[in-house]
């Protein structure tokens, strides 16, 4: 085991990522139910997601590379879940095709990528040197960061439609919510790529 194997800044650093993911879960999610919004309701389980991630990261962190990569072909897996959650939503949102009240869902969403950017610049500096377990935290952060923005964007256009168009009203929260379980999907992917390089790296190294 090397020193960086136990890198008690790193580790320090995914734990406080865990805590702000876990703590704003329960924001958004009230938010989601409370308003109907799709994006939200995929936004605050990847919240969920994130806060389990990190926190599989720390209890791997002194492991073997052979079983970081075992891990990270986990991680790819819980990535899909927040995806897997926007397609059940969207599902029930086309039953019953009414926007999301705009004020809390742009709030919400704001809030969202204040808390994304502050964990993705914190895992910055990690993200190449612990193979598919970091990059699996640097991605999800950064993915998310990028979705909360799509989501303020669909606050604003169903503000503005709302009155004017209110046929289109609802499809902002529908596309972004989708998106967030496409961009999901294409994380996993990387984390499972990053996970099998260390696997034939493990291999060849013994």
């Amino acid at each position: 085991m090397t020193s960086s194997d136990t890198d008690p800044g790193l580790r320090a650093t995914v734990q406080r990522v865990a805590l702000l993911n876990l703590g704003y879960f329960g924001i958004e999610a009230v938010v989601a139910v409370a308003i109907g919004s799709v994006a939200l309701v995929a936004d605050s389980v990847d919240f969920l997601e994130d806060a389990a991630l990190n926190l599989l990261i720390v209890a791997g962190l002194g492991w073997r590379p052979a079983a970081r990569a075992r891990l990270g072909a986990v991680m790819a897996g819980i990535l899909l879940l927040p995806g897997l959650a926007a397609l059940w939503t969207a599902w029930q949102k086309i039953g019953a095709f009414t926007a999301p009240d705009p004020v809390p869902l742009t709030l919400t969403g704001l809030g969202a990528l204040a808390v994304n950017v502050a964990c993705a610049a914190m895992l910055a500096r990690h993200r190449e040197g612990r193979g598919s377990l970091t990059r699996a935290a640097f991605l999800s952060a950064r993915n998310d960061a990028v979705a909360n923005v799509a989501i303020v964007a669909a606050g604003l256009v169903t503000a503005a439609t709302l009155s004017t168009w209110p046929g289109f009203a609802p499809w902002p929260d529908l596309v972004v919510g989708l998106g967030i379980a496409a961009m999901n999907a294409d994380a996993a992917l990387e984390i499972w790529q990053a996970a099998a390089a260390e696997r034939r790296a493990a291999r060849e190294a013994a």
